[in-house]
């Protein structure tokens, strides 16, 4: 049992020793108050809406909150505050397995903090560490209610302040914000009216409970608490600007650059959660005088979704290190980003899918985790981007990552106690047709010898003819459902090249790879199919799309062998009553 369920987390046997003392307290302190209040209780707060103050008391408690989101910079000496992506996101996955609404006043806060500590406003920043130091969550003000996170189009207006010399009165609504009912601390993104374009934009900070502050709603019927909220001639200081023109832009994006991250691991947290209630659940029912575990298609359904689920794992680990060892010269984090956010969480909603079709109605009991696990789960491909914009994102990367490697360093593995200071100090939020990456061949040729891994090397080799002699033209460019399904087919091949720099980290058994690959194979071929029939494909790349598909190479021993890893997950964990 212990081997199956290493891979995954699970609150019983949970030592993360690869951190750094206080790290590792404060992982295990979250989780021993999680288990303290039990199921029963978190299923309760989930279904009556009610506002986490409970969970927040205990973060300010433990300065949790302040620990992980206070830069080195703002942290007065403190040796254990920094920006820590790894144990930001060991922590994401802690949040994600016990309740995405948790996650959320996290995610939200990260979000709120990220133009401040962009920021060359140290007064801003002295705030923010103290609020922090405080318990206090934060909120991140982009999104309208009329233009969504178009920020072009922003109705947030600042007049000049003929009072307040450099200062401001805002006017305007935003809609969508967490947090926007407690926060200390709102990053609100709005315009000048006396200068036009691009310049004229700004970030500042405000307070919602400033009389000026008028939240209207939560807008979501949730514990989250996702607020409308209204400024009336709100006083914005010289001391409340973050940043103003193209800077202001710039941190916006590079702020959800910080933030999608999360996405991933928290979507991890929510499908392990899931797994352990379903395979437990399944191999305990009797069906026709045979457990339902028994029936092939079942121990498929679940064989899937756990190799689905080890893949996201490794690919958000290996994703860590580049975010980590990122800087002006190395920038390959802003591809392997918006694949978290998409391909990882979009495979979330596949793992529990399979678990939701062998458990059924089950899935829906009222005193399971999986049946708010089903409607948590969708959520997160949505947040920060949704999974088309995140497609279109990485498609500007495919030309030079699958036909133009450089030479980059090794990047090690990231588990170092450092502060990752770059992530706030990114640059001007374009130029991303220059950003090289090294040579995913090398990921792929270390197991050649794995069956499908070879088989799916084919498809890989097969994508990158069609890029050089069939991909689309001038006018098929601006066909984005055409360009959507092409993107698909560069997401797995950038899936399985993370995946597999993980495994050789890791010293992942290639049995379990190669399991992992049979499915990614068939995805691959799925993907392939539906290019085929999309109504502006040419007929070269009809014929491609057909001559991509493959068959996994099929090994039932092996299966069975994985199956019983599955299988050993039963009983494994259960949250306490």
């Amino acid at each position: 049992m212990a081997e199956s369920t290493s891979l995954l987390f699970n609150p019983r046997t949970y030592d993360p020793a690869h951190f750094d003392p206080e790290t590792r307290r404060l992982l295990r302190a979250t989780v021993d108050w999680f288990e303290a209040r039990g199921k029963r209780r978190l299923i309760q707060d989930y279904r009556s809406r009610v506002w986490l103050a409970d969970f927040l008391e205990f973060a300010a408690k433990e300065e949790l909150f302040a620990t992980f989101l206070t830069p080195a910079s703002a942290a007065a000496g403190d040796g254990d505050r920094r920006w820590d992506t790894a144990r930001i996101a060991a922590l994401n996955e802690i949040f994600g397995f016990y309740g995405l609404d948790y996650w959320y006043a996290w995610q939200v806060t990260v979000l709120g903090l990220g133009p401040v500590w962009q920021s060359d406003n140290a007064d801003a920043r002295e705030r923010a560490a103290g609020l922090l130091a405080q318990g206090e969550v934060f909120a991140f003000g982009l999104s309208e209610r009329t233009h969504g996170a178009d920020i072009y189009s922003t109705d947030m207006l600042l007049e000049p302040d003929a009072d307040v010399p450099g200062g401001f009165r805002a006017t305007g609504s935003k809609y969508y914000i967490g947090n926007g009912n407690a926060a200390g601390l709102v990053s609100v993104f709005g315009r000048r009216t006396d200068v036009e374009g691009p310049d004229g934009y700004v970030f500042f900070a405000a307070d919602s409970r400033h009389p000026a502050y008028h939240l209207r709603k939560n807008v979501v019927d949730s514990s989250k608490f996702v607020s409308e909220f209204h400024l009336e001639d709100y006083p914005v200081a010289p001391a409340d600007v973050l940043h103003t023109g193209r800077a202001a832009f710039d941190a916006a994006l590079n702020t959800v650059n910080v933030g999608k991250f999360n996405l991933c691991t928290a979507s991890i947290g929510i499908c392990e959660h899931a797994m352990y209630e379903a395979v437990t659940h399944a191999t305990n029912r009797i069906l026709y005088g045979r457990p339902v575990t028994a029936f092939p298609h079942v121990r498929r359904e679940l064989t899937d979704a756990y190799v689905r689920l080890v893949g996201m794992k490794l690919f958000s680990d290996r994703a860590v290190d580049y975010f980590r060892s990122a800087g002006p010269d190395d920038r390959r984090y802003l591809l392997f980003n918006p694949m978290t956010k998409m391909k990882v969480t979009t495979e979330g909603e596949k793992v529990i899918d399979l678990m939701w079709d062998v458990i059924a109605a089950k899935g829906f009991e009222k005193d399971t985790y999986f049946a708010q696990a089903a409607v948590e789960i969708r959520g997160l491909p949505k947040l920060e981007g949704t999974v088309h914009v995140n497609l279109a994102l990485i498609l500007k990367f495919l030309r030079n990552h699958l036909l133009d490697p450089v030479d980059h360093p090794p990047v090690p593995t990231r588990l170092d106690a450092a502060d990752d200071a770059f992530l706030f100090r990114q640059g001007p939020a374009r130029g991303l047709g220059s950003v090289r990456f090294h040579d995913w061949r090398t990921a792929f040729d270390a197991y050649a010898e794995v069956p499908n891994v070879a088989r799916f090397r084919e498809q890989a080799d097969a994508l990158c003819a069609f890029v050089e002699t069939s991909a689309p033209d001038e006018e098929q460019s601006r066909d984005l459902d055409l360009l959507l399904a092409v993107g698909q087919l560069f997401a797995l091949v950038v899936h399985g090249q993370l995946i597999l720099e993980q495994a050789r980290l890791t010293g992942l058994d290639e049995e379990l790879l190669d399991e992992l690959f049979a499915v990614l194979v068939r995805d691959f071929s799925a993907h392939a199919v539906e290019l085929h029939g999309k109504d502006s494909a040419t007929e070269a790349q009809q014929e491609w799309a057909l001559g991509a598909v493959r068959r996994p190479v099929v090994d039932t021993d092996r299966s069975t062998r994985i199956w019983e890893r599955v299988e050993a997950l039963a009983g494994a964990y259960e949250m306490a009553p």
